[in-house]
């Protein structure tokens, strides 16, 4: 082989490897995914008191999700089961929260200064959760069926942090677009919140000390809406 041809191949050995180098990167890179616009996520909080159920809610849940190769975002993805690779930061503005009624309807804007009162708002304008290990414990039963995950994270409420696990159903939406739901119960206390007990006619109403989060979060690779 004479020297040009040598160094050709040389050249184009070290562009394939390159190229390949490249690819691979490109392959094993995170993807990051952003709240879907459009009112599709949702969070929602249940309590009790002496008079009666109470809940609130917001249309916004902020932050994103960063993603490695094993995690399903397109449906019927074979995905083993174990620990996957996932980065997860959430807030959710604590003025975003309003009380309703069972069927959604504006309850009581007095009940929301005393929830923004007895969440700090002024100093702690966020609740915020960090994800800390996200494990696969069941693959769906069908294609556009939801994979069950244990989810273990730090869930930080009126500037207190508190580690918790709970269930997780995320479902693939195709597009590279997922759903991710989960409900757990929690204390108030458990974040130095003491339970309102506001006064009226006949004496306090007394507010049950557990309540249960409810949480909606549809995700993907478009941009996310403008975030307050």
């Amino acid at each position: 082989m004479n020297t040009t041809k040598l160094q050709i191949t040389i050249r184009f050995t070290a562009l394939l490897l390159l190229s390949t180098s490249a690819s691979l990167c490109a392959a094993d890179a995170p993807m990051r995914l952003n709240p879907v616009p459009g009112g599709q996520s949702k969070v929602r909080i249940e309590g009790t008191s002496s008079i009666h159920d109470w809940q609130v809610e917001s249309r916004l849940i902020g932050g994103y999700l960063e993603v490695g190769p094993g995690f399903p975002v397109e449906p019927g993805q074979a995905v083993k089961p174990g620990k996957v690779d996932a980065k997860v930061d959430v807030f959710i503005p604590v003025r975003q929260l309003k009380s309703v009624e069972k069927d959604g309807r504006p309850y009581s804007d007095s009940m929301d200064d005393i929830m923004y009162g007895k969440l700090l708002e002024p100093a702690n304008p966020r609740i915020l959760y960090h994800l800390d290990e996200l494990v696969l414990k069941e693959a769906p039963q069908g294609t556009n069926a939801a994979y069950v995950f244990d989810a273990t994270g730090q869930l930080v409420v009126a500037g207190v942090t508190n580690k918790m696990s709970m269930p997780v159903e995320i479902t693939p939406l195709g597009n590279k677009r997922v759903k991710i739901t989960g409900h757990t119960a929690v204390k108030m206390t458990d974040f130095a919140i003491k339970p309102p007990a506001p006064a009226i006619a006949l004496g306090l109403i007394k507010t049950g000390d557990e309540v249960k989060l409810i949480f909606e979060w549809v995700v993907g690779q478009k941009a996310a809406a403008a975030e307050r």
